[in-house]
Parts: C-alpha cells; structure tokens; sequence
C-alpha cells in the first residue's frame, strides 16, 4: 500500500498492511535551507521543493500550512490589511482590522532562533475591541478555490492525503491571534455576555466556511485551537469551545468527510473531550518525555476507535537526544497498533528546527519494520 492508501484505510476503520507514517516537515525544512516564510500572505502553489523532499525520504506528506484553499472576503466597511517594519532588526508583521465600530490590530516579530513569529503585540484590549473583532470577523464570506487545492494532491500524489482546514474557532482566534490566554481568561469573568455575543457571531461565520469545505476535493478535514488541556480544560472547553467542535464534526461528516483535531499540548482530558465531539482523530499527539501520557496512557484515553496521530516528542529529534532513546519512543508508540490499528505514526506536533535528518530515516525504517500487521 502506499502511504496514502495506508491513511486513508485507517480513517475508514480498516487495518493497512503497515501503520501510516507522515511527518509536518514544514518549520524544519524552512530552517534547514534557510528559507523565508511569510505569516501574511498564503502559498498560490505546491510547495515544490518541500514536497519533492518528502518523497526523497519516504516521509508522508498531509499539512499545506500556508497554503489558500479558499479566498476570504469581509462586509463592506471593513479593511483589513497588513503592514511590515523591522524592530530590533528583526522583520515584524502587524494586521489591522478597521471598522466603523474603531480599529484593532495585532503583531508578531521574526525569531531568528526558533525560526518562527512571535506574538509582539496583542490586539484585543478592551471590551470595545471585542465588538470591533465581532463585527469584522462574522461578516466574513468564502469562495473556493478548489483547482490549487487539486494542484497540492496532485503534487503530493501517493506520498499522502493532503488536509483541509477552516482554521481557529472563535475561541483559538481569541487565545492564540488577538488577546491570549490571560485577557482572554479575564474576559470569561469580566465581559461575560459580550464574550459570549463574540464566540457565537464568529462561530457561526466558521461554520459557513466549514460547509463550504465540507463540499471540497479533500477527504480529511482539521479542526483544533492548538488544543492544550492546561489551556482549554474540560469546563472551559465545555462552556466557549465544544459547541463549535460538535456542530463542525456533524455537518463535515454529513458530507462524508473525515475529523481530525490539533492536540498539540497537555493531553490528559484532551484526548478524552476531542473524542467525545465525535471527531475521528487527533493529531499531533505528543506522548512522553515532553507530554503528560505515555503512549499507552493515550490510548486508555482514546478508546479502541479513535485514530492516534504522532508519537515522537519534539525533544527527541534534537542532537542531544541518544538515537537509542528516539528509536526506543518510536517503538513504544508502534506497539499501540496491537491495542488497535487505528494509529499514525507521525511527530508530536512537528519535526523541530535543528533537528537530526538522519532521524527522519531511522524513524521511515522503524515504521517498515516493526508498523506491520
């Protein structure tokens, strides 16, 4: 089977021949060939080079992460648009929303190190602000722009399944976006009623662009917040997030598509609560030393039948990491399969920068070797 008939067999609730493995080798590729990326503006086609490397090292491919699959339009009255300085002599980024509500806008700066943006300036201050971002972001309309979304599977080819995704929710947007955990957090006590005005308008607008996904080439669909049970813990994720999730997961599989979830933080009562909005899997999962559950653990938490996408911590790809400790976690996590063919073998989250290329090779092999049924 190829690694595209193995992850799909698996979603279907079928056992391949091998566990599928893929890898987001998105971040460690742009570092490692000192490539600039650009969080305002979106890939109009494949990723050539990073996908030709994919298939060199027999990884598979499933996350176009700055790719445009859809083109997003706002309601007449709001601007939105992006400007770029230097600070600090890094490169910083700042999107402005106007409205005639008032303005907002938010930051992130160029890390040379981590190779990544980093968050500079919230955007979201005031309970004011709050309505401006309502009154921007559930006005939102989207058109498809299915012929790229073609051209990336055609690329990718046998080599993966290449996913789709809305984005945040309302809540992600709000965390990880506008005003971050702590105001965020403040705001569930201190501006109740217009938070919750706010996460139901713009919930409402991503639904819309998830029935328009729900009508794309794409057979797998993501969904998630960056989901981190320290950060949306079962009562908060039951009270400002679960709505959504339910609603997504029932309209995407009315359309016979399939769920996966990003669970790329704290897993204990994550698992179990993304299971439970009936989608099919979670991806990212990070397991021992760096996560909270042991491989096994995950797997109690998930029940025989949702798929466990990940498996080898961020740590563990680095230099410092003993090869033996990387191959004894990659095992580890293969050994699930006995428990339940639904499984992935995949990264937790992402191969990080700096990482060791030979690991991606050992880990290929391991898979071929010990993933079999």
């Amino acid at each position: 089977m190829t690694q595209r008939e193995r992850i799909l067999c698996v979603y279907r609730g079928k056992r391949p021949d091998v566990v599928p493995f893929m890898l987001d080798l998105s971040h460690w590729f742009y570092h490692r060939t000192g490539t600039p990326w650009d969080l305002s503006r979106a890939y109009t086609e494949p990723e050539w080079d990073l996908i030709a490397y994919h298939k060199k090292v027999g990884a598979g491919f499933y996350l176009a992460n700055l790719a445009a699959f859809y083109s997003v339009e706002y309601r007449p009255g709001v601007r939105v648009g992006t400007t770029k300085k230097r600070r600090n002599g890094n490169p910083e980024i700042t999107w402005r929303i106007e409205t005639p509500l008032g303005n907002i806008e938010r930051s992130r700066i160029w890390e040379p190190r981590t190779y990544a943006w980093a968050v500079s300036r919230w955007g979201i201050a005031t309970e004011q602000d709050l309505r401006v971002f309502q009154y921007a972001m559930s006005g939102r309309t989207y058109r498809p722009l299915w012929d790229r979304y073609r051209a990336w599977r055609e690329a990718v080819g046998d080599i993966g399944a290449v996913y789709v995704s809305p984005g945040y929710s309302a809540m992600g947007h709000l965390l990880h976006y506008w005003m971050g955990v702590e105001k965020t957090v403040y705001a569930t006590v201190d501006w109740p009623d217009t938070l919750r005005a706010v996460v139901d308008a713009v919930n409402a607008n991503v639904l819309d662009l998830v029935d328009l996904l729900a009508q794309s080439p794409a057979e797998i669909v993501i969904l998630g917040d960056n989901f981190s049970s320290d950060i949306q813990p079962p009562r908060f994720f039951e009270a400002w997030a679960r709505p959504f999730y339910v609603e997504a997961v029932r309209r995407l599989h009315a359309s016979g598509k399939f769920v996966a979830v990003h669970i790329d933080g704290r897993l204990r009562s994550a698992v179990r609560m993304i299971r439970e909005t009936g989608a099919d899997c979670g991806d990212a999962i990070t397991p021992a030393p760096m996560g909270d559950l042991t491989p096994a653990e995950c797997r109690a938490e998930a029940g025989p039948d949702f798929i466990l996408s990940g498996g080898v911590s961020p740590d563990l790809w680095l230099p410092n990491a003993p090869v033996a400790a990387f191959r004894a976690k990659v095992l580890e996590w293969l050994e699930l399969r006995r428990a339940s063919p639904r499984l992935i073998a995949n990264a937790g989250d992402q191969v990080p920068p700096g990482a060791e290329e030979d690991r991606i090779r050992i880990m290929r092999d391991l898979v071929e070797e010990h993933g079999r049924f």
